[in-house]
């Protein structure tokens, strides 16, 4: 399979996220929310070409991809994960513990929208991975927080090829992924690449610098 080709010469997984990664198909019911793997390696080599010091994601899940984040940066970095789901508290908190790269990331429990005005910072990198329904809300609300020459990741933009169908009216996520794209793809205030890596990763650079 390519699928195995790729990730044979790609980076292994490292063993505290192959932990994570058997832990979430075990006890989640749908672990295929999980980064994995290959988009983890991807996410851990962006934030290195990156080089950022401040990152806010949004939609934690397990912690996986923080994780795969905070493995790029320095000591003196901090990430920034929302979720919304307090039910998953004790296991995010469980698993990033479990790597050494766990005190860079900073847990909080809340509706993103509500949390991301809570923050006084300004980013190097926003990762949205949240409510699909809310993405442009979430653009519009850390696009202000993000540095000029910032980086935004937004994951699940071609949303299982769905974003090439008929939508039924009452879809209200792919209806809502579907604006996100149309919409970032006119903002003149950024530059834009959507690649088909896994389900759809947009890269989106705010201009400045």
């Amino acid at each position: 399979m390519l699928d195995n080709y790729i990730l044979s010469h790609s980076d292994n997984e490292p063993e505290y996220l192959a932990k994570v990664n058997r832990a979430t198909h075990l006890r989640m019911l749908n672990p295929r929310m999980l980064s994995g793997h290959f988009q983890g390696r991807v996410l851990t080599m962006f934030c290195q070409m990156i080089q950022p010091k401040c990152i806010l994601e949004l939609g934690t899940f397990t912690g996986y991809s923080a994780l795969c984040m905070a493995e790029a940066l320095p000591e003196d970095g901090i990430l920034h994960s929302i979720e919304c789901d307090d039910e998953l508290e004790d296991f995010i908190r469980q698993n990033i513990a479990g790597s050494e790269h766990g005190h860079k990331i900073k847990l909080h429990i809340g509706d993103a929208l509500v949390e991301i005005e809570k923050l006084d910072e300004t980013f190097d990198l926003v990762f949205i991975d949240a409510d699909k329904r809310e993405y442009l809300a979430y653009y519009e609300a850390v696009l202000p927080k993000l540095r000029a020459g910032g980086f935004i990741l937004a994951d699940n933009t071609l949303w299982d090829g769905k974003v090439l169908k008929k939508v039924e009216p009452n879809d209200k996520q792919t209806i809502e992924i579907m604006r996100f794209n149309d919409f970032v793809a006119k903002d003149m205030r950024v530059e834009k690449v959507l690649l088909p890596l896994r389900d759809g990763l947009t890269v989106i650079r705010k201009k400045g610098f």
